[in-house]
């Protein structure tokens, strides 16, 4: 199935501002955005987040299966889909992130 086909299959995220990645430290490593461009991810991030309570290397493979077809781009093309790139770095790495929601006000 494609990207925009699954995306309609998940739960939306108006009432997210943001997802924010926290390391073992308690470091925010980064965050995904509801805005223009970086939605989809957040839809799928957020999912994520829902089944697996965090972004796990298993979580991460059920990503890359969700964002279909710009999985393989991502593959090609290293750095043209950050939010892939870093599922694909736990993957390989064997790392997890916790998740913190950010609620739209």
């Amino acid at each position: 199935m494609a990207f925009a086909d699954n995306l309609k299959q998940l739960p939306g995220v108006s009432h997210l501002a943001a997802i924010q990645f926290i390391n073992d430290a308690g470091e925010v490593v980064g965050q995904v955005e509801n805005k223009p461009g970086q939605t989809g991810s957040l839809v799928v991030y957020n999912h994520l987040a829902q089944l697996y309570g965090a972004i796990t290397p298993e979580a991460a493979k059920k990503g890359l299966e969700l964002y279909a077809e710009h999985s393989e781009d991502a593959h090609t093309n290293p750095g043209h889909h950050p939010n892939i790139d870093r599922l694909l770095g736990l993957i390989e790495r064997g790392e997890s992130l916790r998740v913190k929601l950010v609620f739209a006000v």
